[in-house]
Formats: C-alpha cells, sequence, structure tokens
C-alpha cells in the first residue's frame, strides 16, 4: 500500500489551500498564454511516439502539490509540496507524521491565485548527514524597500536540523542567503541543486509576465539577454567559502562574468524565459539539463553550459520570437546575444501542437536522465514531461528523449501501461530521483488536493 498522509497532517495542509485556490489561473500566467487550443487527440505531432511502456507505482498521495524528491543516501526521501511543507518518505515506504519543516506561515499569501509562488526548491548539502544542513527557495512578501509595483521576493535560505531529531528541522535556525525581488507573480523557476564540484545551481525565471517585457524588464534588451541582473539565468554560488563583500555566499571563480562589473557574478547560464527544473545526470559527464517553459508555440531541453546564453527573447525554442505577435515567429533574428556570444541551440524542442494536428502539451516540465535498474530500456536517456494537454483537464504527458549513433536527439512519448488509457490523468508538476537512480513522477488530479508521487516502474 502507499504511504498517506495521517488526517491530522491533512487537516493542517488545508488550512494553506488559499496559495493554490487557482491553480490554473497561475499555470495561465506562468507558463505564457496559448490562447484557444482546440480539443484534439493528445499525442506527439513531430517524432514517433514510443511503443514502449513503462508503469507508474504509488508511493505517496494525500499531498497538494508536490514538486519533487530528493535522497539522503540512507533511503529516506524528502518529498516537497508547493503550499511550503516537506515531508520524509523513509526506506519502508512510511511517511512521517510531521513534516521535516513547515514554512507555509513565511510563504506570500496567495489569495489572488498567482500559485506559480510558494515553495518551488529543497536541496540538501553534500554532506547533509554530518552537517545537518538544507537549503529552501521560496516566494516571501516583499519588503518596505521594494519597488510598490512589484510583486514578491524569490527567497534562498539555509536552514539546519534539530539537535535532538534528525527528522524534524530546526524553523529558527533561518539563514536568508539571497533575496530577488519578483515584478510578476509568475516565472520564478525555483529549482535548486549542487552541482558535481560542490556548488549550489539555482533557476531564476525572467521576472515574469509576457514576452520578456514591461515592469522590472529591461527595456529593448529584456531580461533574459541581461547580465547585468540575476533574471532568466541559473545561477552558481558557493556557499562553503567565505562569503564576497557585501554577500552571504561567495563567487565561484570560475564562473563567467564573475570579475566583470557590472555583470552579475552569480549567472552561470543565461537566456531563459522559465527554466522549471533542472537536474545533474547522475552519470556520464554529469551534463546539466533544463527545461525552459516557452510561451504559445514552443517548449525546449537544454544541456546547460558555463557562460551558455540560452536565446530569450531572441528565441522561442529555435523560433525566432515576436514579442508584438508572439503567436507569429518573425522570419529572421540574430544568432547571437548583445554580446556577440552564439546562442546555444536546444537539444530538443517541440511544438504546443505538432504539425498534423496533435496536441503535445503546453509546459514543459524538466526531469532526470534515467540511470536506475528498474526499466532498463529507459538506461541513459532523459525522462522529462508536459504540465497538461489543455488547461482545465488534468492530462500531463511523459517524454523520454535520446540520441541516435550521430548524436541527434530524438523525443518520444510513453505510454503509461497502469493506466486505462495509457495516459498520466493528472497535471505533471515534477519529477525526483533516488540515489540509486530511479526516477519518480509528482502530479496531482485537481486544484488544492489529489497530489501523489510515483515512481517509475517496469510495465508488467
Amino acid at each position: 500500500m502507499p504511504s498517506k498522509l495521517t488526517s491530522r497532517t491533512n487537516r493542517k495542509r488545508q488550512t494553506t489551500l488559499r496559495a493554490i485556490r487557482n491553480h490554473l489561473a497561475m499555470l495561465l500566467l506562468a507558463f505564457g498564454s496559448v490562447g484557444c487550443i482546440p480539443a484534439l487527440t493528445p499525442g506527439d505531432g513531430n517524432d514517433p511516439v514510443a511503443n514502449e511502456d513503462i508503469g507508474l507505482e504509488v508511493v505517496v498521495d494525500g499531498l497538494t502539490s508536490p514538486l519533487g524528491l530528493v535522497d539522503d543516501g540512507t533511503g529516506r526521501r524528502f518529498i516537497y509540496d508547493q503550499v511550503g511543507t516537506v515531508h520524509i518518505l523513509n526506506s519502508n515506504g512510511t511517511v512521517n507524521d510531521t513534516p521535516f519543516i513547515d514554512i507555509t506561515d513565511r510563504i506570500i499569501d496567495t489569495n489572488s491565485g498567482f500559485d506559480e509562488r510558494g515553495l518551488l526548491g529543497f536541496e540538501l548539502h553534500p554532506d547533509f548527514l554530518n552537517n545537518g544542513r538544507f537549503f529552501l527557495l521560496y516566494s516571501a512578501e516583499k519588503s518596505e524597500t521594494d519597488p510598490p509595483a512589484f510583486d514578491s521576493q524569490s527567497r534562498l535560505s539555509e536552514f539546519s536540523v534539530s539537535e535532538d531529531d534528525p527528522d524534524v528541522a530546526n524553523p529558527d535556525s533561518e539563514l536568508i542567503l539571497l533575496e530577488i525581488k519578483q515584478p510578476q507573480a509568475n516565472h520564478n523557476a525555483g529549482q535548486i541543486a549542487f552541482g558535481p564540484e560542490g556548488n549550489l545551481y539555482i533557476a531564476v525565471g525572467d521576472g515574469g509576465g509576457a514576452n520578456d517585457v514591461g515592469i522590472g524588464h529591461t527595456p529593448e534588451l529584456g531580461n533574459g539577454q541581461d547580465r547585468t541582473n540575476l533574471f532568466g539565468s541559473i545561477l552558481r554560488i558557493d556557499v562553503d567559502g567565505v562569503p564576497d563583500p557585501g554577500l552571504a555566499y561567495a563567487i565561484p571563480a570560475t564562473n563567467p562574468f564573475a570579475n566583470e562589473p557590472p555583470l552579475r557574478g552569480e549567472i552561470y547560464a543565461y537566456g531563459f524565459r522559465n527554466p522549471f527544473r533542472f537536474s545533474f545526470d547522475q552519470g556520464g559527464d554529469n551534463e546539466l539539463f533544463a527545461a525552459d517553459v516557452g510561451q504559445d508555440l514552443i517548449e525546449e531541453i537544454n544541456i546547460v553550459g558555463n557562460g551558455g546564453n540560452y536565446g530569450w527573447n531572441i528565441r522561442e525554442g529555435n523560433n525566432c520570437f515576436n514579442p508584438a505577435r508572439p503567436e507569429v515567429p518573425l522570419d529572421d533574428c540574430p544568432n547571437v546575444g548583445s554580446n556577440g556570444a552564439a546562442l546555444v541551440e536546444p537539444i530538443v524542442t517541440y511544438r504546443h501542437v505538432g504539425t498534423n494536428g496533435v496536441i503535445n502539451g503546453i509546459s514543459v516540465i524538466g526531469g532526470y536522465v534515467y540511470r536506475g535498474s528498474d526499466v532498463p530500456a529507459l538506461g541513459g536517456q532523459y525522462i522529462f514531461g508536459d504540465f497538461t494537454t489543455q488547461f482545465g483537464i488534468a492530462d500531463g504527458s511523459i517524454f523520454v528523449a535520446g540520441q541516435d549513433q550521430d548524436g541527434n536527439w530524438s523525443r518520444r512519448e510513453l505510454s503509461i501501461a497502469t493506466s486505462n488509457n495509457n495516459r498520466l490523468n493528472r497535471y505533471l508538476f515534477g519529477f525526483g530521483q533516488d540515489a540509486k537512480g530511479e526516477v519518480y513522477v509528482c502530479a496531482t488530479n485537481s486544484v488544492g488536493s489529489g497530489g501523489v508521487v510515483y515512481r517509475i516502474v517496469q510495465a508488467q
């Protein structure tokens, strides 16, 4: 039987449901307007549909909006929920009654329904088992010194485990490392993860709204291409080194703009719209895979490198982006940024509606390279997905991408053998990966309830 949160925990969680009351309205803003999509059959419009099946095994239900899962190497898996809680899934499959941490009182009140905000990132320090340090990225109220028209703050904080119970954190141990003033309620990204070299990576969206224009966006250039602010970037910081002057962390010397003020030294890569979920490959060359949510037409997956410019808002996927008419790409656009650096092409793109009229999805959700043993056919391939095929319908998809002998990437949709119609039948929110390389799927079936975490298994 899968683990279910206790009724006491469920009642406590219900008090935070204002944070997800209008979840679909948030996603419409967070991931960009897609217009009126006809009710077509979901599937894959550009690439051959996969003939391989997978199974989904429920490991936890009774959640709200689970975004990810992190393994501490002992069999404990930490599941973080957007409403502001982190729960421990033990190696025996049980979930602790008491959350590992609950920060629902620190998250911005989202009665407006723009609940892309919330607890968006959770990560354990590489030496967590010895030092008890972990990190959260969440949406907090704006301060009195923030521009009045701005919406909120993205806050990166360090916490510690309590001294007397390794299953419960000390909520009073918060050390705020970084605050980013957010102009809009959407495009907060929020993934955090340690890289193989021990630095902490942070995904930051372009500031929200649409087209990378408007309040809080750099005129003419856009935040995605502006290296003097932190928006539209994946950041890299050193949380163990001696902090740089005026900062609560050190900037790695190998960051591309570490010594080029006024460019922000924290930037590792830039040119992103809303990099919603990234991960490092547990094997191979430990490459960094990041999904970037498109606007009206195209979703993309990138392999991210130091100093790379991934194109937004010059491009949406491999289209030339047109801020004046986002639904109509420009015929031509630069292949370099304002600094002359070449734009890095995505490895995978797909259109919201394929060339044959079939819906592929509307908002890409990044995942993980499969390094487990339960489904050998997926070994070394990148598992990711899409939130849903249409707003208002719980119809997420799970994809897999791999390379051929010539190094070309292609995408396929996985068929879910444990479903009556071979589909997820839930909104896809995120993925997780355990220490053994197995991949988990985080999803929900309705607004404000029905959150579940599955493990991908071999179809029977």
